[in-house]
């Protein structure tokens, strides 16, 4: 069994490799990939059973989150087709790399281009959703990167069958075998998160206790994925028709998701009005309503289940209830809504409904959140609606990437200085002095390295 150190060493030696192998291949390799997966879905699938049957024991036993479970299982719905779509998806996208984003003149044959350039080696830490070994190996390879996983130990079953397709699919391709690999067990994490000589970004996704545990614990530059504190503010001039299907579609879609939303504001103005319809829906949604002392107020006469609504607390506004809970508050205005949403979310996606264009405006702009939606669901924060193929993870960070992180979130970029001259270029013949030469800093129109 190879140790963490020649884990990451063969990670970095296979991404080295891999810079002068074409870009074409690359997307070969993802569709052997696919095959594979299709070749072994019966297989992937069984175990993918075996997982979620040992979770519900835990689950049982309080040792796990109920949303963990939801999460886990790929037998669900479309995921497993969705799964392969992201594949196609990432293989179909134009390459991220070697796109030229500047490009000047220093002088006469002295030119300097900023180009596109895979990050290195990634190593990507993530709970429960065994389809993110899947997206992440699609992403890594397509953007050029080498990768490491760590699925959670709830989808072991289903994690290795998915890396051995995987391996297989990278063994009909030009690129290196260990491009990408996966470790089972947190002393193997822990062994990594050391080793900053091999690995270039650590990619947490899961629960915040997760992403704080590694940001702690590496010199490695971290990508932090936190929790899902969204939120939906109805302003007073929202529509009552769009206000009820945006939010509970961006409560009930899908409640474990992180863009699901956990708080609902709703304008003071609004409390006799539009909310007690609002409830009504989410009530006949199953959905727990927290609710503080306006908002509950204002909905005591409809005589709804004693079970689904209750007064809130504090902490239920920096809650991710990942369930069909959602809490509620009342606000005398947009600025304080705005300041209610900075204050307790966690920076991810927050919505807003209005026919006002001032207060959209001033809405985007006010909310210091990784999205920022107008008469939208916030279930949309996803890198496959958006167009990514698939997604990393959604960071909630302010540095590099920001939001969904697709091919675009997973490239650096290097500066490239060509000279032509006939005795090269060197420095010593530039300045202000006499018989200087002067930088010409001219824009280059056509974007594109000579060779």
């Amino acid at each position: 069994m190879s140790t963490a150190e020649e884990i990451a060493k063969a990670a970095k030696t296979a991404f080295e490799e891999s810079q002068l192998v074409p870009a074409e291949e690359r997307v070969t390799a993802l569709r052997h990939i696919r095959a594979a997966l299709e070749a072994n879905k019966a297989t992937i699938l069984a175990a993918n059973v075996v997982d979620v049957h040992a979770a519900k024991f835990e689950v049982a036993a309080g040792r796990m989150e109920e949303s963990l479970l939801s999460r886990l299982d790929l037998n669900k719905g479309d995921k497993w087709e969705s799964m392969l779509q992201g594949i196609t998806d990432v293989a179909e996208l134009p390459d991220p790399t070697g796109i030229v984003s500047y490009a000047k003149e220093l002088d006469d044959g002295l030119e300097l281009y900023r180009v596109s350039c895979p990050i290195g080696v990634l190593l990507v830490i993530f709970e429960a959703r065994p389809e993110v070994v899947v997206n992440i190996a699609a992403l890594a390879i397509k953007s050029g990167n080498a990768a490491i996983l760590k699925g959670g130990k709830e989808s072991n079953e289903t994690t290795q069958l998915l890396a051995q397709a995987i391996a297989a699919g990278l063994s009909k391709s030009s690129l290196p075998s260990t491009y990408v690999q996966t470790i089972q067990t947190r002393a193997e994490v822990s062994s990594l998160l050391s080793l900053d000589q091999y690995i270039d970004l650590v990619i947490p996704r899961g629960s915040n206790s997760l992403v704080r545990n590694i940001q702690n614990n590496t010199r490695i530059p971290v990508m932090g994925h936190a929790d899902g504190l969204c939120s939906v503010y109805l302003d007073e001039s929202a529509d009552p028709e769009k206000a009820v299907r945006i939010v509970v579609d961006s409560k009930t879609d899908y409640p474990s998701a992180c863009n699901s939303t956990e708080t609902l504001l709703i304008h003071e103005s609004l409390l006799s009005s539009l909310w007690p319809t609002v409830a009504q829906a989410l009530i006949s949604a199953k959905v727990r309503l927290l609710c503080d002392p306006p908002t509950l107020s204002a909905i005591e006469s409809l005589s709804l289940p004693s079970s689904l609504v209750s007064p809130s607390t504090l902490d239920a506004y920096t809650t991710e209830h990942l369930t069909l809970t959602l809490a509620v508050a009342a606000v005398p205005s947009l600025a304080h809504a705005i300041r209610h949403i900075n204050a307790h979310s966690s920076h991810h996606t927050d919505s807003i409904v209005t026919e006002s264009r001032a207060a959209a405006a001033a809405f985007v702009r006010g909310v210091d959140s990784a999205g920022t939606f107008v008469n939208a669901s916030t279930r949309f924060a996803d890198g496959f609606r958006y167009g990514f193929g698939t997604e990393v993870g959604i960071s909630t960070g302010r540095i590099h990437a920001r939001g969904p992180v697709g091919l675009e979130g997973l490239v650096s970029y290097k500066y490239v200085l060509s000279g032509t001259g006939k005795a090269g270029h060197v420095v010593g013949e530039f300045g202000v002095g006499e018989g200087k030469r002067r930088f010409t800093h001219r824009l280059i129109e056509e974007k594109r390295l000579p060779f």
